[in-house]
């Protein structure tokens, strides 16, 4: 059962409108580049509430060819080990800037510091743009004289997506894959296809219909079932260690759970872990509730595993 904390923090997001004093909410066309303008903004804003960054963070900004990146470190990490970030946003946003506060619990936890990048963002940049500078950042990494098993992708939503993605791109390059991957909520089928689509329609956080929106908007002309846009339809063998976690009530679930399992037929070493009754990327919600808390920190002590 839910804690009581999990259960007040789900009542609030789902009644957020009544809260905002609406008696519903705004019905929002999201295949429109308005509705992507609208959503980036509100991202953005959403960032400026979060609370201010642990005194022992420090944040180190880079440039990775054109992408702007930072490190997020603290002054116990160092950068011979790394969690390389990859952002969500439904690929149509997500900065530095908005995720800064997520990573830098990943960074806390762990004890391990972290690369966060910025992927040019669709519409403006369809597929395979993503890709390209999900691949960059990593080569930019082993540039810097650090080694594939000192590095542990971690993602959230489409970056989660994004993440596994790039272990595919990168097994059939024979490049040397990062010793494991930590991936929350992640976008695996981006044809929408899974069972909880529609079974969590109703008890989803998520905009009704953004989901396959934002797809269209990242493949562009490219069809959605090519496994570098959804992970799901790829060959799974040879990835690396994989955690995924996702919430109960989201639609997205059954894109993890079909993932865990076609990896796992596929001789993968995946652990898959539902939130019964939680939501969308929960656990960056430590430590609002203890069910955020405790993910938060197994996922810490799996980064931190998996470098030793």
């Amino acid at each position: 059962m839910l804690s009581l904390k999990a259960r007040l923090f789900c009542f609030m997001l789902k009644h957020r409108n009544i809260l905002r004093f609406k008696r519903k909410k705004d019905p929002i066309d999201w295949n429109t580049y308005d509705a992507v303008l609208g959503f980036r903004q509100d991202v953005e804003k959403g960032a400026r509430f979060a609370k201010k960054l642990p005194p022992d963070i420090k944040i180190l900004p880079v440039t990775i060819g054109e992408l702007p990146a930072e490190w997020i470190l603290t002054s116990q990490t160092k950068k011979n080990k790394v969690i390389l970030y990859f952002h969500g946003g439904g690929y149509v946003s997500g900065t530095c800037n908005s995720h800064r506060m997520h990573v830098a619990k990943f960074v806390k936890g762990s004890k391990v510091g972290a690369l966060l990048f910025e992927y040019r963002l669709a519409p403006e940049h369809t597929f395979p743009a993503a890709l390209e500078d999900a691949l960059a950042a990593y080569h930019w990494l082993l540039s810097q004289d650090i080694s594939p098993s000192s590095v542990v992708f971690v993602g959230d939503s489409a970056g989660g997506g994004l993440c596994l993605a790039t272990l595919l791109a990168l097994r059939d390059q024979s490049i040397q894959l990062p010793t494991a991957a930590a991936v929350l909520s992640p976008v695996t089928d981006f044809t929408c296809t899974g069972e909880s689509y529609k079974t969590n329609l109703k008890k989803c956080l998520a905009p009704e219909g953004s989901t396959l929106a934002f797809a269209k908007h990242y493949a562009g002309n490219n069809d959605l079932s090519l496994p570098y846009i959804s992970p799901l339809f790829g060959d799974l063998q040879g990835l690396p260690p994989l955690l995924i976690y996702a919430g109960g009530d989201e639609t997205l679930r059954d894109d993890s759970i079909r993932f865990a399992n076609k990896a796992e037929k596929a001789g993968v070493d995946v652990r898959l872990e539902i939130g019964k009754g939680l939501f969308h990327c929960y656990p960056v919600c430590a430590p609002l509730f203890p069910e955020a808390t405790q993910a938060m920190s197994e996922i810490g002590q799996f980064i931190k595993k998996a470098t030793e």
